[in-house]
């Protein structure tokens, strides 16, 4: 079985259903105080906090675990300037009492759901994997921490693990089973299509002036299902042996404007809604877009759903389908 921690959630849920087309039996462990009961689907489930080093021993001991992926986890970047206690009570305490879990049961497999905001403001851009580690907050230090963790348990007990360093996960399952719900909604893509919908007066734009085409922020934005594809193809290439253990960027190499994702988002849903100019917030890069040339060379990967219009087209299906 393959341990899923917070298997419930966006991105796990859809990591789930990529293992089972994979042909791999899937294990959900999450505490679903952001995942969604409604995202199990008949997967085998263990209700369990990663805070909580009993309830790790317990699901170790009940099943037969081969290789972990691991999401669970605190993300919400203002949140963690505001409450860094429970990000690295999360992040990092509850990542290490998984890695001793893993350690006493001797399963030696972790993919591990890491992010671009260990890499802060970029220096160079493209980022690549080697790019200095300087995170300008509480949630990107966690995960970076943890990624230093894995590195040790690697040289010290054989732990064989990549941390996949996403950009800006997006979109939903095209099928319609599953899709962004979090609370509160901190994500421009959903966000915008709300306005679409009528659920929100309107779509916000922080900063108009930054050094970019037309004024606003650059993201690379990657389609989930996409995400997932890349963990399965991970987990296998490191059950095989036939990579080593390292950190890899997950992106498209391409960046979207916020101003051209309203535009696509007008676009695809054929609804004109009011568009709101605010000030900048503090901290936001004016470019984040990731070098792929790795995710492509080791494992074979790249981006395959990831043009932006379809991951608001796939976005916009679900945000129809979850408020009817």
């Amino acid at each position: 079985m393959i341990l899923v921690t917070g298997g419930a959630g966006y991105i796990g849920s859809h990591t789930v259903k990529a293992l089972k087309a994979a042909g791999l039996q899937p294990l959900i462990f999450d505490n679903f105080s952001t995942g969604h009961r409604t995202f199990i689907k008949g997967t085998p489930f263990f209700e369990g906090d990663i805070r909580k080093p009993g309830d790790l021993a317990r699901v170790f001991s009940e099943y037969s675990i081969e290789g972990v992926l691991h999401f669970a986890g605190k993300a919400l970047v203002a949140e963690s300037t505001q409450k860094p206690e429970i990000y690295y009570e999360a992040n990092l305490l509850g990542g290490m009492n998984l890695l001793n879990a893993m350690k006493i049961c001797g399963v030696k497999y972790l993919i591990f759901s890491s992010t671009c905001a260990t890499y802060g403001v970029p220096q160079r851009l493209p980022i690549p994997e080697d790019h200095p580690q300087n995170p300008i907050n509480p949630y990107g230090d966690t995960k970076l921490a943890f990624e230093r963790a894995l590195y040790w348990f690697h040289e010290a007990h054989g732990l064989q693990y990549l941390s996949l360093r996403y950009f800006n996960a997006a979109g939903a399952d095209a099928e319609g089973d599953f899709g962004e719900d979090h609370d509160p909604e901190t994500h421009l893509i959903p966000l915008v299509l709300d306005a679409a919908a009528g659920h929100r007066p309107d779509a916000q734009i922080f900063g108009t002036d930054y050094p970019t085409p037309d004024g606003t922020c650059l993201r690379d934005y990657i389609h989930v299902s996409d995400l997932a594809r890349a963990h399965v193809v991970g987990l296998q290439s490191l059950v095989k042996g036939g990579i080593q253990s390292q950190a890899i960027n997950l992106g498209t190499g391409h960046g979207y404007s916020v101003r051209e994702v309203i535009d696509a988002a007008k676009r695809i849903t054929g609804r004109e809604f009011k568009v709101r100019l605010s000030a900048r917030r503090g901290g936001d890069p004016p470019e984040l877009v990731g070098a792929v040339d790795r995710a492509k060379k080791v494992l074979g990967w790249t981006a395959g759903e990831s043009d932006l219009d379809r991951i608001v087209e796939t976005a916009w299906k679900w945000a129809c389908q979850i408020r009817h």
